[in-house]
């Protein structure tokens, strides 16, 4: 009985109660610099057998540039093959990409001088396209790449960086949807409770040293603003918040979304941003610099999201190093060819993307401030580094330091770390954005590298960081959360206005007509003689409203959902329905993807057509009154006794635009616009879901061109 309990306990002492199924790795650095450690991520590869320029130049220029830098690890974030068509229309698995992608990454980590469990690739939404099921025929991701080759099989994979001084710690998961839908409907993240439990049990498990510091950080492919809630409703963002994450890196994005797609989260936002709706910049709520240790200053919770780029278009790379425990990094953009030099500055930070814990006045040790240290990879010898420092208070660029730097020696370095001395006081300014830090290194052969202007501010306060429209958008907003209010929004603005007035009309027998326009002029009323109009076409009014209730009660299409096989499901605007639960209840996949055909439906085809259709009835009574005033010959008099007056040029045209129906004209040319790109959107899910439109989805794609045609065709005449 003795040997039992020895033997539980220590079976409690392998394997704690917190169990995860997360592989863990760690890595002890050797040689200089001391207490700095860089990594690499390249995410979006996107390799195709229609583009396959895209595996050649990375396997060209990715191999030689990661044996310059060097690096401690290498992350590819996701979307490894592109799973398209030539015509990008169908979204599914193609073996032959990803033999390139197993053959490229071989001749890569073979040229680049590293260990292969260095590398660590994840799935993106692209490389699930199309698989019913991890572990199936079409599951060429457990097959081909780095992490299914090494025999990771867990969904999270950590690793940790032991530098001596500290340990950083990267949580790797994949968030997939566990049944790969094809595209388009296969855009988000899902992130179940079960994998939560996973990443927040790994970011826990340094917690029990704290005589050692600990930078978290986390990468995946989705970013937040496109990752949906677990079923309990809990997000990646709250998990990293409670486990005081410093950064997490993604794509998914893209660059032609802007270069700015970064966003810092925190736990105290505004009550708005608490409801996880939007964000309106990405610096979010600047804090409170003047606490001091006697005011008992805390941590809040906070944390970088860094959505990179790809590699598809913009052939981008980014290298992050963690220098004494501060984080930066650095977007190398390949497009013009391999690179001579990359420089990273590591001190002063780059103001836009402090953490206000990094320089927590009761922590911070002012001896970490003495220099400005930078990273210089470089396939050639470096003869001069020079630290500039410019003052743009004045409106101009005035230099204020101009300094050499020299290279930290050290016989064993993993790679060239420049520091030099300064005076940190002489740059403490309440502005973080007045000093910008640029940084020149030239080689042997006398060919000059700079960095970027970044603006640094020495006492970490945050610069503000603002998005366009287009970074807003999908940074922004988070959008399994919009996805419902935005659709029923739809509803409330369509709906009552078509039903309404309908039922007041009746009750209350009343008729509007273009006359009671003319004599009150005003808004509702128009509206009121428009829907009169609308409602003496009953069979087009009763036809929109059947449509609208359709597309919420009634499945919209029927469709092939996997790469191959006779499976098909039908889409609601909730999701995909495969079959049933053990219960005999519904189950619904792919939500909230399908608010990519849902949404553009509803407002870019269904909305327009509701206010053509308007346009052309109210066109035809005006035409039509138009006429009755020319065959009584009593224009003038119809003028007088409606109080119509006007300029006679202006009333010209009026007549000629009336009397050749040119506004009918226009409305025909939007008319067909609308049926264009409806028939485009059609034509997408034809070849997304191998479908016939007059059998697997008849309604939606021939509801909206009959009921223009009809409308066209009864309002081509007055009577």
């Amino acid at each position: 009985m003795g040997i039992v309990n020895v033997l539980f306990f220590l079976l409690i002492l392998l394997f704690p109660l917190h169990y995860s199924s997360a592989e863990r790795h760690v890595i002890e650095l050797k040689g200089g610099p001391d207490d700095v450690a860089w990594i690499v991520q390249l995410s979006d590869l996107h390799f195709s057998v229609h583009h396959p320029q895209r595996a050649v130049h990375f396997n060209d220029i990715v191999g030689p540039t990661l044996s310059t830098i060097n690096p401690s690890l290498v992350f590819i974030t996701g979307d490894l093959t592109d799973g398209k068509s030539k015509d990008l229309l169908t979204m599914k698995q193609d073996e032959e990409e990803w033999l390139e992608y197993q053959k490229v990454l071989d001749d890569v980590i073979k040229r680049s001088g590293l260990k292969k469990n260095v590398f660590y690739d994840l799935r993106g939404n692209h490389d699930i396209f199309g698989v019913p099921a991890i572990g199936v025929s079409f599951d060429f991701y457990s097959k081909y790449s780095i992490n299914g080759q090494l025999k990771r099989s867990g969904l999270v994979n950590s690793v940790t960086i032991q530098t001596g001084e500290r340990s950083i710690q990267f949580v790797g998961f994949d968030s997939v949807t566990s049944l790969g839908l094809r595209g388009p409907t296969n855009l988000f993240g899902h992130p179940t409770d079960q994998l939560l439990d996973e990443i927040s049990s790994e970011l826990s498990v340094l917690d029990s040293q704290p005589a050692k510091p600990v930078i978290k950080i986390a990468y995946g492919h989705f970013p937040l603003s496109f990752s949906a809630a677990s079923h309990s409703g809990r997000t990646l963002k709250d998990t990293f918040l409670t486990h005081n994450l410093s950064a997490y890196l993604c794509g998914h994005l893209h660059t032609r979304f802007g270069k700015n797609l970064k966003r810092h989260h925190e736990s105290n936002q505004h009550p708005l941003y608490s409801k996880h709706l939007v964000q309106l910049n990405g610096h979010g709520s600047l804090p409170n610099y003047s606490k001091t240790c006697s005011d008992g200053a805390t941590e809040f919770k906070e944390f970088w999201e860094w959505e990179m780029g790809d590699w598809r278009k913009s052939r981008a790379m980014r290298i992050l190093a963690i220098d004494r425990g501060w984080m930066s990094f650095v977007d190398v953009d390949f497009k013009l060819g391999a690179k001579n030099a990359i420089i990273l500055p590591t001190f002063p930070l780059d103001s836009r993307y402090t953490l206000e814990r990094s320089f927590h006045k009761c922590k911070i040790d002012s001896l970490y401030l003495d220099s400005i240290r930078a990273l210089v990879f470089s396939s050639s010898p470096v003869v001069l580094v020079v630290a500039r420092i410019y003052d743009s208070s004045s409106g101009n660029l005035v230099m204020v330091l101009d300094t050499p730097m020299q290279r930290s020696e050290d016989a064993s370095s993993r790679g060239n770390l420049y520091t030099c001395l300064w005076n940190v006081k002489a740059f403490e300014d309440p502005s973080p954005e007045r000093f910008l830090l640029q940084i020149e290194a030239v080689d042997i052969g006398g060919r000059s590298t700079l960095t970027e202007l970044r603006p640094f501010s020495v006492g970490g306060i945050r610069a503000r960081l603002s998005w366009n429209w287009k970074e807003f958008i999908v940074m922004g907003c988070q959008w399994e959360a919009l996805y419902y209010p935005i659709l029923w929004s739809f509803y409330l603005l369509t709906l009552p206005i078509l039903v309404f007035p309908k039922a007041i009309f009746v009750y209350f027998r009343k008729q509007y007509t273009y006359k009671n326009l003319v004599g009150n002029k005003g808004l509702l009323t128009c509206v009121a003689w428009i829907l009169s109009e609308l409602y003496n076409l009953s069979l087009v009014w009763f036809s929109i409203i059947a449509y609208l209730f359709y597309l919420i009660l009634c499945p919209w299409l029927s469709g092939q959902v996997f790469t191959e096989g006779g499976e098909r499901g039908y889409m609601t605007y909730r999701g995909w329905v495969l079959g049933f639960s053990e219960k005999e209840k519904l189950v619904f996949h792919g939500f909230p993807d399908i608010m990519v055909v849902v949404l553009p439906h509803l407002y870019f085809v269904v909305l327009p057509t509701i206010i053509v259709i308007g346009a052309l009835v109210a066109e035809k009574a005006i035409f039509q009154d138009h006429l009755r005033a020319l065959s009584a010959k009593k224009e003038d008099d119809y003028l007088v006794k409606y109080n119509v007056s006007a300029p006679t040029s202006g009333r010209n045209k009026t007549l000629t635009l009336l009397h050749r129906r040119w506004i009918r004209k226009m409305l025909l040319l939007i008319s067909l616009a609308i049926c264009w790109k409806h028939f485009f959107n059609c034509r997408a899910l034809i070849k997304a879901y191998a479908m016939n439109p007059f059998i697997h989805f008849p309604i939606y794609s021939m509801s909206i061109p009959l009921l223009l045609a009809y409308t066209i065709y009864k309002t081509s005449r007055a009577e």
